[in-house]
């Protein structure tokens, strides 16, 4: 089940990632961005559609050629909708396979204010040695860690969630501003801390920024195979905007 988006908001949802996921150069083409990014992080080295409506085949050769030209592997992120069905069916045929299925979902601002009663966290311009450290903590490749937090410090409009605890940082996040949304990026809870409530403390203190810019909705990414964040931002209220996934070619 997913909940149909207009166009003007598909293209907000996407052009708002990549102001906060920043590629080293973006470019466009015929209703496409083609972020550039000499890292890691796929939603900044893939394609992606402005609208959801079915695409045209023919655009696939240009695509890969810019991305060729510029030396870059072509790689596409795509809906896993039924109008892009020919769209999926001739990547495959010319050696792209489907990884990574994720879920964009959408929410209000609203709902997440009302996940904890408790103390907000804070809020800071820059992320500092302790968030760092919890965004790159066990479980997460240190290169592809280091290339996520490169994509996500140079955004001009994110600001970095934490909650503290005796000192030490125990739940972190990053809020991005832009487009007309609060987008989520980035959210951990430390191993010894996790069912506790402390994400829900870091979405509530993002919320609380997003209501004082002034905005109403929130969205964010996630892989669909993690359930425990699943069960949270269903918790405040978000729903699956469309499922996606990335197409990359065979080496």
């Amino acid at each position: 089940m997913t909940l149909p988006l207009a166009d003007a908001e598909v293209a907000s949802i996407e052009r708002a990632t990549l102001e906060a996921v920043v590629p080293d150069r973006m470019e466009q083409m015929q209703g496409w961005l083609l972020p550039i990014f000499d890292g890691t992080v796929g939603r900044a080295r893939s394609a992606v559609p402005l609208q959801h409506g079915q695409p045209d085949t023919t655009q696939i050769g240009p695509i890969a050629e810019r991305y060729l030209a510029l030396g870059f592997a072509p790689a596409f992120r795509l809906p896993d909708l039924p109008a892009f069905s020919d769209f999926h069916a001739q990547l495959q045929s010319l050696g792209f396979v489907r990884e990574q299925p994720s879920l964009t979902m959408v929410g209000n601002v609203e709902n997440l204010l009302s996940l904890h009663p408790g103390p907000a966290g804070e809020l800071h311009a820059q992320a500092d040695a302790q968030w760092m450290a919890m965004f790159l903590g066990p479980g997460l490749d240190p290169v592809d860690g280091a290339s996520r937090a490169r994509a996500l410090s140079r955004a001009e409009n994110t600001l970095f969630a934490s909650v503290q605890e005796a000192g030490c940082t125990v739940a972190s996040g990053a809020a991005a501003f832009g487009q007309g949304w609060l987008s989520v990026h980035g959210m951990r809870t430390h191993a010894a801390h996790r069912g506790r409530g402390l994400a829900r403390r870091v979405l509530v203190t993002m919320a609380q920024e997003a209501q004082r810019r002034g905005l109403s909705k929130v969205f964010l990414q996630v892989d669909a195979g993690n359930t425990a964040a699943l069960v949270l931002y269903r918790r405040a209220g978000m729903v699956t905007a469309w499922p996606y996934s990335y197409w990359r070619a065979i080496d």
